[in-house]
């Protein structure tokens, strides 16, 4: 697989900003995943062994305990098929803090966790799904053969249970392009996506989230491949705003990998770009370390990916940032 990184981090004239306080801990809990989805930044898939383990685990519930985080964001691969995710929701949401679950929703059904769709609703996790169409044919293509129908009796399955019904179970679904290029405007495509699925499958949602598609791992691969590479890279920098600039999640997130190890986002993660040291070096810094000090006002490592979070409408694990502010 051909690798972006020595094109992304070479040189960038993208403009210098710097962290905030942290309300979010986006904790990526392995690469491990039921799924090998063509636009997954962080090649995740069934082969992989890469997890969080009981000790970094410990860590982060010290963290949480220490620390005024207000959102607790775990991510994969399929976060949910750590060993250690239930007792770090558990454990968090006795805190009072948000936790958000990045799931694929086949993992549901995967064997030994059919009770996966009761927990998240007894302890209210707040389920963001991937669905990046609400078309069969693009979702397979884009996640494999069959996850379409999977998904779909997934959504079922958790609207069974209260979600989407209302702000005290949230559900929201998350949508990528299939192709080299940008989202649409968010808006008018989650009244799509509510139209589509609620005629459809009676399924309601909370919200629905578009996410730029990063030139990174197997995505940027696929680019480099396709020669697609350097066009694509362009169309983000054409459609650079710098008013996407002030909310970037990277301004109020800790991204931390499943060795314990901390970056300004996940796509920093991907790319080895570890957060600042604050003594100019380039040594990875671990989450022991919050446990002492938030990082506020450290300069954020940046590189031609992030024109993918402020290019057209911006884009966050959260959403679009034009509707988010």
């Amino acid at each position: 697989m051909q690798d972006t990184r020595p094109l992304l981090i070479a040189s960038t004239d993208f403009p210098a900003i710097r962290r905030g306080g942290i309300s979010t801990l986006q904790l990526n809990l392995g690469y491990l995943c039921n799924l090998s989805c063509v636009h997954c930044h962080v090649n995740a898939g069934p082969t992989r062994t890469e997890e969080m383990d009981a000790a970094t685990a410990d860590l982060v519930i010290e963290v949480l305990q220490a620390r005024q985080i207000a959102t607790l964001d775990l991510t994969g691969g399929a976060p949910e098929l750590n060993a250690h995710f239930r007792r770090i929701v558990v454990a968090a949401r006795k805190l009072g803090i948000e936790v958000i679950d990045r799931c694929n929703l086949t993992v549901l059904f995967e064997p030994g966790h059919e009770s996966l769709a009761d927990f998240l609703a007894e302890h209210g996790v707040n389920v963001t799904a991937s669905l990046p169409c609400y078309e069969e044919s693009n979702v397979n293509e884009q996640r494999g053969k069959g996850v379409y129908q999977q998904s779909i009796e997934a959504l079922q399955l958790l609207n069974g249970l209260g979600y989407g019904k209302s702000d005290a179970l949230p559900l929201n679904l998350v949508y990528n392009p299939v192709g080299a290029h940008l989202p649409p405007p968010q808006a008018a495509l989650e009244a799509d996506y509510k139209k589509q699925l609620g005629d459809r499958y009676g399924i309601v949602f909370n919200r629905l989230h578009t996410i730029t598609n990063m030139p990174i791992s197997r995505f940027g691969a696929v680019l480099l491949a396709q020669n697609q590479y350097h066009d694509y890279l362009e169309l983000l920098k054409e459609n650079y705003s710098a008013s996407n600039l002030d909310t970037v999640m990277c301004r109020s997130t800790v991204s931390v990998d499943w060795q314990g190890y901390l970056y300004d986002c996940d796509f920093n993660q991907m790319l080895e770009l570890p957060i600042a040291s604050g003594n100019g070096n380039n040594e990875r810094r671990h989450i022991k370390e919050l446990l002492q000090s938030d990082f506020g006002d450290l300069p954020i490592k940046v590189a031609e990916h992030c024109y993918g979070c402020t290019a057209g409408q911006g884009s966050s694990c959260g959403g679009a940032l034009a509707d988010a502010v």
